[in-house]
């Protein structure tokens, strides 16, 4: 559409069959002259959809002049084909078989303002056609919004108070209702990870702070929190996974929300960077003053969870980090007070772990692309607590790397994977033997000689170098020098293969891959994630992998792409080149058994 031109040009609209045997010429002449005149945006349509007259309004709004729009299909000039409900409700009132419809619409002008106008259809008696009008609203949504705005804002802080906390986390949870939280999150049609992460969180003798000083320093000392934890929540880039909001939700309590959350580690980073953030000094007009927090942190599966019930979670994990001293961060345990698990009762329990036999060792299948078929596993360390059950890795490694431990466990991991590996090649002599990747942390490196260990390892169980993998994150790769660069240039001359892990979450320094001795990049699942089906894809996550496959290559190291979880991703991942992938498209994490059954054929792959 064009702009308005300099002489408005009048057009006649047609003659409209009177709607009662009385209406006169007269009469006929003053409602063309109304619809002329009117300040009210109308346009006469016919069956068809088609403008048969418009007023010089209707053009003015649209930007052109009342006789172009003649001929023109009205749902077009005012967006009414944009939904379905909307096309199908207009075209009942066009085929008289409904008596009109109204509904907002966001329009375009042609001068690049965008308006927000109320549209009306309703028939003309007798005439078989219908009468469009447009408003502009757009004052009445700006006044609208405001409102809304100084309704669901906290006026001291600024920041979106409890009503707009819980309308978000209601809207974030609605599309999973009360399905239960196994469910996967493909199942809906979401682009996200399915998960809801919160921390709760108030100031630690914040009270005092009113007594002592007024409730004038109080409120910008809130204003100053507030400030510290929006941008924690922006640095943070959360932005990737997820949407975020920082709330208050009353007095000194507030609120992060974190939508498509990636896991309790992500929550965890967040709430370390807040007490961080918390300790410097608040300098509040010449009041020096310092302030801790007490966090509550809850991640957990958004299917089969309510708003209720994750805020009770987050109140009594804030009750929890209150009681265990204040100044610090509590994890949600589903087990409650009597199964809870604290890092010093982890700590104080995990050497004896390792000689009483409670851990156990699962393998996820690596699958060759290209033809389907498994080329190796990837070993996963368990720890069938005799008090809390089933720990994954991500619950005590962290800790066996703080206390030492890691080399211990490690080195009984790397046993024992590689004495199932030998025992499936033992088994299954005709099949193409698999191999095995092993997780190996820094520490490892630095606190035990890892060369002799391997050696010795592979030695005594008998399986062949090139069928172990050793899987290092891409930080303490990227980072290695001295010793432990030596342990894996030795660790490749003896035939091992080292990996790169989580590839592209770290320093991603690409100048250091021609120099170390890494064989293959395993890809964080990130970059899988944005390879949804064909309408639904991320072009950029697309051509990041393919350049960085294509590099690779030309480097002569192997990518394994991780969390494969459609057949749509391992499509766009076969055709860019990637050589092998794992994720629950294929296989969860398995008891070796069930690997044993895949190479005979009894089981299915993915299992």
């Amino acid at each position: 559409m064009s702009g308005t031109p300099e002489g408005p040009v009048h057009t006649e609209p047609p003659d409209i069959p009177p709607a009662r045997p009385t209406l006169t010429e007269s009469e006929l002449r003053d409602y063309r002259a109304a619809f002329r005149a009117s300040q009210i945006a109308m346009a006469l349509v016919d069956r068809e959809g088609l403008v048969v007259a418009a007023n010089d309004s209707l053009g003015t709004l649209l930007g052109t002049d009342s006789a172009a729009l003649r001929e023109q299909a009205a749902a077009d000039l005012v967006d009414l084909a944009a939904d379905r409900r909307t096309w199908q409700a207009y075209r009942e009132v066009l085929r008289g078989r409904r008596s009109r419809f109204r509904c907002t619409r966001r329009l375009k002008h042609p001068d690049g303002r965008k308006l927000w106008a109320e549209v009306t259809v309703a028939p003309v008696p007798d005439t078989g056609r219908v009468l469009l009008s447009v408003a502009d609203i757009s004052d009445r949504r700006e006044l609208q919004a405001r409102l809304r705005h100084l309704q669901m804002h906290d006026p001291v802080t600024r920041l979106p108070n409890r009503a707009l906390f819980f309308e978000r986390l209601s809207a974030a949870l609605e599309p999973y209702g009360s399905d239960p939280p196994h469910r996967s999150y493909q199942s809906y049609g979401h682009g996200g990870t399915g998960r809801i992460g919160l921390c709760y969180l108030d100031l630690d003798g914040f009270k005092a702070v009113n007594d002592t000083l007024g409730h004038r320093v109080g409120d910008r000392l809130l204003a100053a929190v507030a400030g510290r934890l929006t941008e924690c929540a922006d640095s943070a880039g959360y932005s990737r996974g997820g949407g975020h909001l920082v709330a208050r939700l009353g007095g000194d309590e507030f609120a992060v929300l974190v939508e498509d959350s990636t896991g309790t580690e992500q929550l965890a980073d967040l709430a370390r960077s807040v007490l961080h953030a918390l300790e410097r000094p608040f300098d509040l007009g010449g009041q020096r003053l310092a302030v801790s927090a007490s966090i509550g942190v809850v991640e957990r599966a958004a299917a089969g969870t309510t708003a209720t019930g994750l805020m009770q979670a987050a109140d009594t994990t804030l009750y929890w980090a209150k009681a265990d001293g204040r100044a610090r961060w509590t994890l949600f345990d589903p087990e409650r007070n009597a199964h809870r698990m604290t890092r010093q009762a982890l700590s104080s329990t995990l050497r004896p772990a390792v000689e009483r036999g409670e851990f156990a060792l699962e393998y996820q299948p690596l699958v060759e692309l290209a033809d389907g078929t498994v080329r190796g596993v990837e070993a996963l360390v368990r720890w069938n607590h005799p008090q809390f059950g089933t720990l994954p890795p991500n619950r005590f490694v962290g800790i066996a790397e703080e206390d030492g431990s890691i080399v211990e466990l490690g080195r009984w991991v790397l046993r024992t994977a590689c004495e199932q590996a030998r025992q499936w090649q033992k088994d299954h002599p005709r099949e193409r033997p698999l191999f095995v990747s092993v997780n190996v942390a820094v520490r490892q490196v630095w606190d035990s000689d890892l060369v002799a260990d391997v050696a010795g390892i592979l030695a005594e169980t008998g399986l062949a170098p090139h069928l172990l993998q050793l899987e290092l994150t891409e930080s303490a790769v990227m980072g290695s020098a001295g010793r432990p660069l030596q342990a894996l240039q030795a660790l490749s001359d003896m035939g091992v293969r080292i990996a790169i892990d989580d590839f592209g979450t770290g320093y991603s320094n690409l100048a250091y891959l021609s120099r170390l001795p890494v064989s293959v990049l395993k890809l964080d699942g990130s970059f899988v994630r944005g390879f949804q089906d064909e309408e639904h894809a991320s072009p950029a996550d697309e051509l990041i992998v393919e350049a960085l496959v294509q590099l690779a290559h030309r480097l002569g190291l192997t990518v394994t792409a991780e969390c494969v979880e459609t057949a749509g991703q391992a499509a766009r991942l076969r055709r860019i080149g990637c050589d092998t992938g794992q994720g629950w498209l294929y296989s969860r994490a398995v008891h070796p058994d069930r690997i044993a059954a895949m190479l005979e054929g009894t089981t299915p792959l993915r299992v």
